[in-house]
């Protein structure tokens, strides 16, 4: 998958997140836990640009390190919302599978570029 490719799929991801947190109820848990999907699942798609961005090998490595955080941090809440009875999980679960996949394919990328690295970097 290109880079381009990647940041259009993070971006993706961002929309299909915050279409799922507007349509949370709007109680005290469903606040909370939209409130920190939608930070944790726009962070993704941003914070990968981020990394394309990167001017070393080292600084690519450290940003891919904070979408990693951050897809497994969707993940999580994706989990919380279903756990929790907050939303039914035929609606969420494709979504959870997709922060999972980033996830994989983010760590692959990070694991990549570690192993490449020249000695003196």
């Amino acid at each position: 998958m290109t880079p381009e490719e990647l940041k259009k799929r993070t971006k993706q991801f961002a929309l299909r997140v915050i279409k799922l947190v507007t349509a949370l109820p709007d109680t005290p848990w469903g606040r909370v836990a939209g409130h920190q999907l939608l930070r944790a699942g726009t962070a993704v798609g941003a914070n990968y640009r981020a990394a394309c961005r990167a001017r070393s090998r080292a600084e690519f490595v450290a940003k891919v390190g904070t979408v990693i955080e951050e897809s497994d941090e969707s993940a999580y809440w994706l989990e919380l919302i279903v756990d929790s009875k907050l939303m039914d999980a035929k609606l969420v679960t494709d979504l959870h599978q997709e922060a999972e996949e980033l996830t994989a394919i983010m760590t692959s990328s990070r694991k990549s570029a570690q192993k490449n690295a020249p000695p003196y970097e």
